[in-house]
């Protein structure tokens, strides 16, 4: 890892591989393992960067794809990089788009060279490439990159998956010819599906090429929690254990608890600000549907326990009104308080790690049937 970048393991807990770090970036500490709020379009929908900071978020999420057609990595660059552009001073990672590639399954053709799709908001033509990904990510100037990857899907035959793997690969190898930028680290992306076979010879060879991170992609598109679960038990071991682990896509509860406990460190995933807008508020490992009659007359905190500024300031009453009263407000204080819900849940077993009390706090999710 370049010397700008480190990651530091300080705890393990005794009874699983879950583990408590410190990971470096030019802009600041992340302390593992952590959630992560996307941001695709260089804001977290709803909420502004200083009512960002107080949620205890640490490190972001923008995407390449949607900013590379709106508003333009050029336009972003022009106004002094992602984290001038957005406001935000904290650490950002942006991923490579190939997932949203994968999402356009209607509209793109994959070959060797790389992904020719069309584009959603005019019908134009683009073709977007190993090298022309970290081209768009080095213009925009995240701290963490993603590496171009394929995202199979699910359910797909061994031999399709074992194709797109090793193209994935080949790819990684473009990415890392292709990056020019040092002080942006470039993560490379595990694949595989759910063949566990493919998934440890990915491992393997990327580990390989000693990048400064590892993310484990292509879960959550499809599969049975099951099937993902083995997916990240088998595969983050696998990982080094001197460099931070990411698993991409997954933040509901006994997921990351699951994954936490096979040595993952950072996640992300669109389930706050998503539920928000539906008018679902995270509270203590529930789903809350503030819509629901008992919500009416209810005026206390939705949650007693929530430092956030939406529980701090309002009952369960004032937010389910402004829920049903579609106020944008709403989607602003469930926002802030799913948030901050999340990035609570992550620096809780933090702590517990740190003081090697992981299973005693948090076992109960891993054999836990609750989805949240």
């Amino acid at each position: 890892m370049s010397a700008i970048f480190s990651f530091q393991s300080l705890a393990q807990c005794s009874q699983t591989k879950a583990r408590a770090g410190l990971f470096s970036t030019p802009h600041g500490f992340v302390e593992t393992p952590k959630f992560m709020p996307v941001g695709t379009l260089a804001t977290v929908k709803t909420v502004t960067p200083a009512q960002l900071k107080e949620t205890g978020a640490q490190m972001i999420l923008s995407n390449t794809y949607h900013l590379h057609l709106q508003p333009g990595e050029g336009i972003v660059a022009g106004g002094g990089g992602l984290h001038k552009f957005m406001g935000w001073k904290g650490p950002i990672l942006t991923d490579s788009g190939g997932f949203q590639v994968f999402s356009l399954s209607e509209m793109r053709k994959i070959t060797e060279e790389g992904v020719t799709f069309r584009s959603p908001h005019d019908g134009q033509i683009i073709k977007l490439t190993p090298e022309r990904s970290i081209e768009i990510q080095n213009t925009l100037g995240a701290d963490v990159i993603m590496a171009f990857d394929e995202c199979p899907p699910y359910p797909a035959t061994h031999q399709d998956v074992e194709a797109s793997t090793q193209r994935t690969y080949r790819w990684l190898e473009r990415c890392i010819t292709a990056h020019q930028r040092p002080e942006q680290a470039l993560f490379g992306i595990v694949q595989g599906g759910v063949y566990l076979d493919l998934r440890a010879q990915a491992a393997h060879a990327l580990t390989q090429l000693d990048l400064p991170g590892y993310a484990i992609g292509g879960v959550s598109v499809g599969e049975p929690p099951e099937l993902i679960a083995q997916i990240v038990q088998t595969t983050a071991p696998l990982l080094p254990p001197d460099k931070p682990r990411y698993l991409m896509g997954v933040g509901t509860y006994r997921e990351m608890v699951i994954a936490i406990a096979s040595g993952v460190d950072l996640f992300d995933c669109v389930i706050p600000t998503r539920w928000a807008r539906h008018g679902t508020a995270m509270v203590k490992g529930e789903r809350w549907n503030l819509k629901n009659a008992k919500f009416r007359d209810d005026f206390t905190p939705m949650d007693e326990t929530c430092p956030c500024y939406a529980c701090q300031n309002f009952s369960r009453a004032y937010i389910s009104h402004l829920v049903r009263s579609q106020e944008i407000l709403a989607y602003t204080l469930l926002s802030i308080h799913n948030i901050t819900e999340l990035v609570r849940f992550t620096q809780k077993i933090r702590e517990a790690i740190l003081s090697d009390r992981f299973m005693a706090e948090f076992g109960h999710w891993l054999n836990s049937s609750a989805e949240y």
